[in-house]
């Protein structure tokens, strides 16, 4: 079976915003169109986590679109989730195959062609690339990789390649113009007023870029 690798990854989120529940950040970014919803906590109990991640499973089950458990692969597992998406610090990319089989989808995290060409050494199946421009949603987030330098990694790392970084409806066309396959969200949806309109808002920007012939 092919893995699907989406194109509109939304990361749900509860630092950077505390209105909305993961659970309910999910159902309105699938309301709003996203294919892939990665869920995201760094900290709390891991029992919590693997209840909210198991909830979080079956609503995307029930739209139709790919799970993934950012970093926790003991999570992904005990949720069934669609994958992993591990960053350069995170579990071993290597040790999360082996655990998660080739079925499962891994992500991994890059911010500089020597990093991406890692990520595809280890055998991932996509790249999460970035920032691609100055964000504030991840504290460890590097210096700004860019758009240049994304062009570079598309043209260099024959895998589908997510850009992440402040991208929003204004500058999501410049992003899949660099060859992107698609893009990755959190405070563009999770710290907007109306978190399904924000997703629509992009998912149109997304759709439009795509249909005019600057990614096949």
């Amino acid at each position: 079976m092919k893995k699907q690798i989406g194109q509109y990854h939304v990361l749900t989120d509860t630092v950077l915003q505390s209105r909305f529940s993961h659970a309910e950040l999910t159902k309105l970014a699938i309301a709003g169109g996203a294919d892939t919803i990665q869920f995201r906590v760094k900290i709390g109990a891991t029992r919590e986590m693997i209840g909210m991640a198991r909830k979080l499973k079956q609503l995307c089950a029930e739209a139709g679109i790919t799970f993934l458990v950012n970093d926790r692969v003991d999570v992904a597992i005990a949720a069934d989730a669609d994958g992993v998406h591990l960053g350069q610090d995170d579990f071993p990319i290597l040790l999360a195959r082996e655990l998660l089989g080739e079925s499962r989808i891994i992500g991994g995290s890059a911010a500089t062609l020597e990093e991406a060409r890692k990520c595809l050494a280890e055998g991932v199946d996509y790249i999460g690339f970035g920032p691609v421009y100055p964000t504030t949603s991840k504290a460890d987030a590097g210096p700004v990789s860019g758009i240049e330098l994304l062009k570079q990694v598309v043209e260099a790392v024959p895998l589908p390649i997510i850009a992440i970084g402040s991208i929003n409806a204004d500058n999501t066309a410049e992003v899949m113009q660099a060859g992107a396959h698609g893009i990755a969200v959190i405070s563009a949806v999770c710290c907007q007023e109306n978190p399904e309109q924000a997703t629509r808002a992009l998912y149109k920007a997304l759709h439009r870029s795509t249909q005019r012939g600057h990614h096949v």
